[in-house]
């Protein structure tokens, strides 16, 4: 399917459910895992206004020196809820495609030291597409334990300028979309067309790798996000 234009995504919700890009980000910060991160999905609102598809070009930011990309999925939730259970969430799905969900690393760890955040370090540029791929589409990617919602497996790379940076498979998710969901519509309404992401796999960023192993992105690179049966998402930094 054609995705739906920026307009149409109500809200973005930005999850962290890969505990491989949690763990390498904390220990890069000489942080341990944080206990908390087990206990439910958390997430962060971004920017529906600055939503782009496939093939955009995404304009680097004056004031950063650390532009990175993220390798992320997402889900476009397709009919209205409230408080929906597990059990009932991917019912909910009306398809999936690739999201990167670009970061200025040097803004936001400065305003994160406030304790509130991230916002303007992410603030620019989400990348969406290139299509919306319906759930029967992925049926035979289902794994076998549903207990929790369905789990999919799927490859999952990054390359920049060519070169493969990263990447992982989305069965590597520590909460399923259902379980996102579920916490997502919690004490609340979600609506068709809202954009849940899955946050970042494990070595689906620069941040995550030590310093110096990677550059951080510059004008003139092109990155290029793959995930199996999704599609490619290729953007270009001006």
């Amino acid at each position: 399917m054609k995705l739906p234009l920026p307009e149409s995504f109500p809200s973005f919700r930005d999850f962290y459910a890969f505990e491989a890009h949690v763990k390498n980000a904390r220990k890069k910060r000489g942080l341990e895992m944080i206990p908390e991160w087990y206990d439910a999905p958390v997430f962060y609102f971004s920017n529906t206004a600055c939503i782009v598809g496939e093939g955009a070009e995404i304009k680097k930011p004056a004031e950063t020196r650390e532009l990175d990309y993220e390798l992320e999925w997402a889900v476009v939730i397709g009919k209205e809820g409230g408080d929906i259970a597990v059990a009932d969430a991917d019912s909910y799905i009306l398809g999936f495609t690739i999201l990167n969900d670009w970061s200025m690393r040097d803004v936001q760890r400065h305003e994160m030291r406030v304790g509130l955040g991230p916002a303007k370090g992410k603030d620019f540029a989400t990348s969406v597409g290139p299509h919306l791929v319906t759930p029967d589409e992925l049926e035979d990617r289902v794994l076998p334990d549903r207990s929790r919602g369905k789990r999919y497996d799927l490859e999952m790379a990054v390359f920049v300028n060519g070169v493969r940076r990263g990447g992982g498979n989305t069965r590597a998710m520590n909460w399923t979309f259902a379980e996102l969901i579920a916490a997502a519509s919690r004490n609340t309404t979600l609506k068709p067309g809202d954009l849940i992401g899955s946050g970042t796999v494990g070595t689906g960023c620069i941040t995550e790798f030590a310093e110096g192993v990677w550059p951080w992105l510059e004008v003139g690179d092109t990155v290029r996000l793959e995930v199996e049966r999704l599609g490619v998402l290729e953007n270009y930094i001006v």
